[in-house]
Formats: structure tokens, sequence, C-alpha cells
């Protein structure tokens, strides 16, 4: 025979552990001032670098247009116009494996294209970078290529913090890993009263690294507008995931436990906001992606122990309350910990081989999980057995009294 724990001993106690828990984590959240908002909750500039030297660069006199396109293991130039063909150059690396080599290819075999050879002719040609202008039209005006030198030495992000303080209050962030030389800079529209725009932080960084040193990756820009609305909608999300559940539940299940799988996930939503504050970790689209996963995975385990609750009830129809309740959490115990022991496997993964936001979104699911599998077992189940015990009774009484008084 399975042994069955009495989790319901602990009912208070956990109760009162998760109300100081919630307590401490929205104290966390005003004393914090908040969320660490990233650029989609708020108006701002954004964009990512990479500390770059210059592999060439392109000018292009022939006729129609030529248009220059990078992937991992090619570069392509397309020339076109109103009475030519798409002509496509594709120019492999494995064909063409160093800089010099690519080069001269492209003199030879596009006409009308010059290249300027800028780096070293041995370095690889899978090293070359793709910026943040797509596939641009090469034209009498040099396009400069950038490629990541695997041999220079990781750039300080103090010293890149230092060279953009004359444009105002910066935030600057490490993308990857040092050697990597990659960045991303945020730009707060409130915390900067003058129009700082991309060029401006990209002519600082050149004066500080060196002309031709620095690639935009990426350049976004919110307004005020956009970040309020997000703000906004991510707000009504939360509200009506919550409403969804509550209205899932109350058909699936009596109200009782309808409320109780709503706290339970309340709770957790909870958990991870307090968790957030006090890390300071950026609140931005990929954290909210992150709360709903928690809430989705916390209600399935919720519905899951639920349902053991009730068919548990049929097969002990005299038994009390409280033992079926037990009984039910200690059958499910078992599945409830393997389940989410190989989740967590693969968010570990998540956290230990990723950076940046993802290893962030990886953090709190971790958190979440933790704090789903405790909801479940403890709150949700909680609040159905202080129902029965409760409140169920003062139903039954008011019911009582008011059949007395009708029949008088």
């Amino acid at each position: 025979m399975k042994r069955i724990i009495n989790f319901s001993k602990c009912f208070l106690a956990t109760a009162i552990f998760s109300i100081l828990l919630v307590l401490a984590g929205l104290t966390g959240y005003l004393l914090k001032g908040g969320f660490n908002l990233g650029v989609d909750f708020k108006a701002g500039l954004i964009q990512e670098v990479r500390f770059a030297p210059t592999a060439f660069s392109l000018t292009y006199t022939g006729g129609g247009n030529a248009v220059v396109s990078f992937t991992r293991n090619r570069m392509d130039i397309v020339i076109s116009g109103p009475s030519i063909d798409n002509i496509d150059h594709a120019f492999a690396y494995t064909d063409y494996p160093s800089l010099k080599s690519l080069t001269d290819a492209l003199s030879e075999k596009v006409s009308g294209l010059s290249v300027d050879l800028k780096g070293v002719g041995e370095i690889q040609s899978v090293y070359l970078l793709q910026n943040a202008q797509g596939n641009p039209v090469l034209g009498a005006e040099p396009f400069i290529v950038h490629y990541l030198d695997p041999s220079a030495q990781p750039v300080d992000i103090s010293s890149v913090r230092d060279s953009l303080e004359v444009l105002g209050k910066v935030s600057v962030q490490v993308l990857g890993e040092m050697q990597d030389r990659h960045f991303m800079i945020r730009m707060d529209e409130k915390e900067n009263t003058s129009d700082v725009s991309a060029e401006q932080i990209f002519s600082t960084l050149e004066k500080s690294f060196g002309a031709g040193e620095v690639l935009i990756t990426r350049s976004d820009y919110v307004g005020s507008r956009f970040s309020k609305e997000l703000s906004n909608q991510a707000g009504i999300l939360m509200g009506l995931t919550l409403l969804l559940i509550l209205f899932y539940a109350s058909i699936r299940f009596k109200p009782q436990y309808a409320i109780g799988a709503v706290l339970a996930i309340l709770h957790d939503a909870l958990i991870m906001v307090g968790f957030i504050a006090w890390t300071r970790m950026e609140f931005n689209t990929t954290t909210i992606a992150a709360i709903l996963t928690i809430l989705g995975y916390s209600i399935n385990d919720t519905i899951v122990i639920f349902d053991r609750i009730r068919e548990t009830r049929r097969i002990y129809p005299d038994d009390k309350f409280v033992n079926v309740l037990d009984r039910a959490v200690s059958e499910t115990l078992g599945r409830t910990v393997i389940t989410t022991l190989t989740t967590m496997l693969a968010v570990v993964s998540l956290y230990v081989f990723t950076s940046g936001s993802m290893k962030d979104f990886a953090l709190a699911l971790l958190v979440g999980m933790l704090s789903g599998v405790y909801s479940t077992i403890f709150i949700a189940s909680g609040f159905v057995n202080f129902w029965e015990y409760k409140i169920k009774p003062k139903q039954k009484n008011k019911k009582a009294a008011a059949l007395e008084v009708s029949t008088l």
C-alpha cells in the first residue's frame, strides 16, 4: 500500500508562509520602484553593436541596382534593373575560404564592383558579419563589411559606458560571451531630454574605438504611445488568463475548486513578480511569456490533482474529506515530481548554455516551476480543504436556519 503523507497538517503553516512571501515580493516591488522595464515597455532607443574591424568596402558603378546579402555560409550580390534580368552572383565561403580569395572573386566576377580590402587577407570568410541595414543597395558611397576577429581582445563594458556618457544616461548590457564583443545599448526617452539618434551613438563609439571598428547589428526605437499600449495589453492578457481558467475550472469542477485553482496560479504570478522585482531582472515580453507559461504549467498540475481528489472521493465516499485529499495528493506526488524534474532539466540547460533574455527566461521558469508545484499541493488543495470544513458548514447552517424560518 502506498504511503499516505499528511499534507493537510501543513496547510495553515504554508498559507502563512505564502502570505509573507507575497508581501515580501510586493514590498520589493515598491522599494525598487517597480520593474526594471525593458525597451518593450518604455519609450526609448535600443541598439545592438559589435566591435568588429572592417574586412573590406564595396562600391558599385555598373548598370542597374546591386544588392548585397549575407548568410552563414555565403555572400550574394544580385544585379537587377528595368532592362536587366536578375543576375545572382553567389560566393560560397567553402569556395572562397579567406578574405583575399573572396575579394579577388568579387572584383573579377561582378562588373562595375570595386572592392577595397582592409582586413588581413588570411582571415576566414565565415567571420563576416551582417549589419542592421539588412540587404543594402550598393552605390558610389563605400559600403563597409565587418568581420569578427577571433584573436581580438574582449571589450570591457565599463569602457563602452564611459564613451557614451556624453549622450546622457545609458544602459549597456553584454550579449553572449565577452570575446564576442557584442553589446546592447539602451537609452530611455524620459532620462534623455535631448533627441539622441542612432547615428550619434554610432559616431560616439567610433570616436572612442576607432573608425570602421563598430558594427550596428540592430537598431530599434519604441515610442511612448506604443510602450504604454503594450503595458496595458500585458495587464489585460494576464487578467483574461485568470478569468478563462476560473471559467474552465468552474465548469469541470465545483466553484471552490475553481477558486482554489485561481488562487494557486495568482500565487505563482505574484511569486514571480516579487522575484523579478528583487533581482532587477529585465521585465520584457519574454518575461510575460515566462509568467504565462508557468500559469499554464501550474493549472495543468492542479487539474490533475483535482481529478484525483474527485476519483478518490468516489472510491472512499465515507472517508473524511481531509483523508481523501491527503491520499489523492500522495498518489499524484510521484507524477508531479517526475514531470517537474524532467522539465527542469531542459530549462536548466537553457539557463546554462544561453545568455541574455533567454537566460532570464529560463531562470524565471525555474522559480515558477518550484512555485507551481508548491501552490498546487498547499494553496489550491489547502483552499478546497478550508472551504470543506469552514465555509461549507456555515452555508449549510444558513440554509437550515432559512428553512426553519420559512416553516414557522
